[in-house]
């Protein structure tokens, strides 16, 4: 069982791909807030509907001095698909091996319909300009999260 990251407590860094030879460290964007959400499949109704969420609100998230990154398993190639028929512009991460994903603890036993299965546990996360947590929202609920947590980004 992996442990959960708690508010408080040093974020830990991280280097995954987010494009054809590029990559995303969290140590990267010291000096800024980072966002970090957690979703289980590119392009299934509510991780797009996450994914819109935060993407229309992506200015305002910029204009408020914070990073926002989306973390899944999925493929580098799924993610340039995803973005692409959803003209998503926000930062998608891959991590396909699980190593980020277990070590924020959001790899997790799921169940659904008594089958019981390893995947994501939809988990957003608010990392301060010094790398530490500052707000975890868990078995995130997606109509008015985005709203919610830009507003905990503008009130730092």
């Amino acid at each position: 069982m992996t442990a959960q990251i708690d508010v408080g407590v040093k974020a830990p860094d991280f280097e995954l791909p987010i494009a054809p030879a590029k990559t995303a460290r969290l140590s990267a964007f010291k000096g800024q807030n980072v966002v970090l959400y957690f979703y289980p499949k590119d392009d299934t109704t509510g991780c797009t509907a996450q994914a819109v969420a935060f993407e229309g609100l992506r200015e305002k998230f910029a204009k408020a001095g914070a990073q926002v990154l989306g973390i899944s398993p999925d493929s580098l190639a799924s993610h340039i698909k995803f973005a692409r028929k959803h003209k998503l512009g926000l930062t998608l991460a891959s991590d396909e091996s699980k190593t980020m994903l277990q070590a924020y603890g959001v790899w997790v036993e799921k169940s659904m319909y008594g089958r019981k299965y390893m995947g994501v546990e939809r988990t957003t996360l608010l990392i301060d300009a010094n790398g530490t947590v500052a707000r975890v929202w868990r078995k995130v609920k997606i109509p008015g999260h985005a709203e919610e947590v830009l507003a905990a980004v503008q009130a730092m």
